[in-house]
């Protein structure tokens, strides 16, 4: 049994999907992003960092293991149960090239273009404008890899598709669309649709309070 801290975000969702699909127990624990919690002393214990998810894995080899960084939980999650990472090769090499590319690219853009559109304290025009053009310059390059395969690293699911799924799942607060991306669109539909992912966006999405 791990332990799990997150809330409706891009980055939450993908550890909950991460343990569906490897079937693996877990108890979600929210953090109220909205209001703040991710920076209450309590949770800082957890990650100084103040953000979510965090995991906590009780059992692991050497003893108790506290883990931040979707990317980094999502790895330790394959390699502990030895799935959805291929074990070597070509393939393994693809996914770690996709996981760096929504970490270094994709991820970063998103966030922004929706912190600038949304939440900045005034307009900052040229921030949107560079952004949002980000955001849908990677969408682009995303699509061109899903028009040569099913999934964003090859012909399997793995955890490079769980990584990318978080921010399509919230794309509305970037203001992206699959308009002009079916291929992404096409492969959105097929994640979206599997049990595992179903189950986990129920769970998380229960964290919000109803207002």
């Amino acid at each position: 049994m791990v332990d799990v801290y997150a809330f409706a975000t891009p980055n939450s969702i993908k550890v909950p999907i991460a343990l569906e699909e490897m079937e693996l127990p877990y108890r979600l624990h929210g953090v109220n992003v909205r209001q703040g919690a991710q920076k209450a002393p309590d949770f800082l214990t957890l990650n100084p960092n103040g953000k979510v998810p965090v995991l906590v894995d009780k059992e692991a080899g050497g003893g108790r293991m506290v883990l931040t960084e979707s990317a980094a939980i999502l790895i330790y999650l394959a390699e502990k149960t030895g799935r959805l990472l291929p074990p070597r090769g070509r393939e393994r090499a693809r996914v770690f090239e996709q996981l760096f590319f929504h970490a270094s690219a994709l991820g970063p853009a998103f966030g922004q273009s929706g912190f600038f559109q949304r939440q900045a304290a005034e307009p900052q025009p040229l921030a949107i404008q560079r952004f949002s053009a980000e955001a849908r310059r990677t969408l682009g390059v995303l699509n061109g890899v899903l028009a040569e395969r099913p999934f964003v690293a090859g012909d399997e699911f793995t955890i490079a598709d769980i990584a990318h799924f978080g921010w399509f799942w919230r794309r509305d607060f970037a203001g992206v669309t699959f308009d002009e991306t079916r291929h992404v669109g096409r492969w959105y539909e097929d994640v979206a649709a599997r049990p595992a992912v179903q189950r986990a966006i129920a769970q998380v999405s229960a964290l919000v309070p109803q207002s």
